[in-house]
């Protein structure tokens, strides 16, 4: 190679963002060795094309990726590269999760051995559904921002853990799980086998939750307890589970329930007919057209098209429209063959629940049909 082409070590340290002392030990690892080294001095000097290899050595080895693992990215295709990327972020994010759980609980124990206060006994089955049922309804966190609903359709705002969580209320007689991403809120009331020592309220983290849902649902029974930061879920016959309780306000959802006006238009519609009518759609947003004759689920701009699904609808004729995202996941999530879909217009939220069964109630917002 031309002497022209090649660097000293410390130009090429100052341009592929690797120190001098780096460059030495990769050079001895094998994974990023000279292009020459002086047979008299030592002297070690790089080409330019090695740059592209030791600026993603760089990138690798700040995501923690092991010499190993990153012998293996530099050899491999672009696909294979890909995979073992997404496998090694997947043990971080797995090792992460583990700490954060271990570090509640050791937080948890540092004030004591003393049994946290009874919130409620409940059967791990039914405990283990409405947890999965309730958390489709969660935002998923980023860095940035998270949904919003409004009239019109999600926009942004700061980034909210507790949108991540799930918002349980013990009280006497009922404890209620409540999940929302302001977008779509769903809400679930459970009898407990027996009530606790005191009304409590939480927001909850859901991924932790969701890592103890296996167990939950092989629990008969569930005493939920809590205790500073977090509760625990004990089960007999099984390795107790630390949840971490969100510190921050959760949204007020009582005040929107409150504040919902009456049903202007009801349907119940077969669940199973409607989920297939949205498998069907071609469009991302489909249309529900309520009249006396049934629930047409058809495109926006189409108004003789569309599916016809038997129906008993009350009130007024109605046409609204929704992400698809947000309407299928609520009509799936509902308890039994029937829903039933109360309406306020086509701006306002929608109650999507069991026509036979009201322990679990979903809002959903519509979106304009200019959106």
């Amino acid at each position: 190679m031309p002497n022209s082409e090649l660097m000293a070590i410390g130009a090429f340290a100052q341009r592929s963002g690797l120190t001098s002392s780096a460059l030495r030990f990769y050079a001895d690892s094998g994974l990023l060795p000279p292009a020459d080294v002086d047979p008299a001095t030592g002297y070690r000097s790089y080409g330019v094309h090695q740059l592209e290899r030791a600026v993603t050595l760089r990138r690798l080895r700040e995501i923690a990726m092991p010499l190993a693992g990153v012998a293996a990215v530099l050899g491999a295709g672009a696909e294979e590269a890909a995979r073992l990327l997404d496998e090694h972020v997947a043990r971080i994010e797995g090792d992460a999760a583990v700490a954060r759980q271990r570090a509640a609980a050791i937080k948890s124990a540092l004030g004591g051995d003393a049994p946290g206060s009874l919130i409620a006994v409940l059967k791990g089955p039914v405990l283990a559904e409405a947890v999965e049922q309730v958390l489709t309804a969660t935002a998923t966190p980023t860095p940035t921002a998270t949904a919003t609903a409004t009239a019109t359709g999600p926009t942004h705002d700061p980034a909210s853990a507790v949108l991540a969580g799930l918002h349980i209320e013990a009280s006497d007689e009922a404890v209620a799980l409540t999940a929302t991403d302001r977008y779509r809120l769903s809400t679930r009331t459970l009898v407990p086998v027996r009530t606790g020592e005191r009304t409590w309220a939480g927001t909850v983290d859901g991924a932790d939750l969701r890592n103890a849902v296996a167990d939950v649902r092989r629990s008969a029974l569930v005493r939920v307890e809590a205790v500073p930061h977090g509760i625990w879920l004990r089960m007999s016959g099984r390795e107790d589970r630390h949840c971490r309780v969100l510190p921050e306000e959760y949204p007020d959802h009582r005040s929107l329930l409150a504040s919902l006006g009456e049903a202007t238009t009801r349907a119940t519609v077969a669940k199973g007919a409607l989920l297939r009518a949205l498998e069907e759609h071609p469009g991302d947003r489909p249309v529900l057209r309520l009249t006396d004759r049934g629930v047409r689920v058809q495109a926006p701009d189409d108004e003789l098209s569309g599916i016809l699904l038997p129906a008993a609808v009350t009130g007024e004729d109605l046409r609204i429209r929704f992400e698809m995202t947000t309407l299928y996941a609520a009509v799936s999530t509902a308890i039994g063959p029937d829903v039933m879909l109360d309406l306020r217009g086509p701006l306002q939220p929608v109650t999507i629940r069991s026509a036979d069964r009201g322990d679990l109630t979903t809002l959903t917002m519509p979106v304009t049909f200019d959106h």
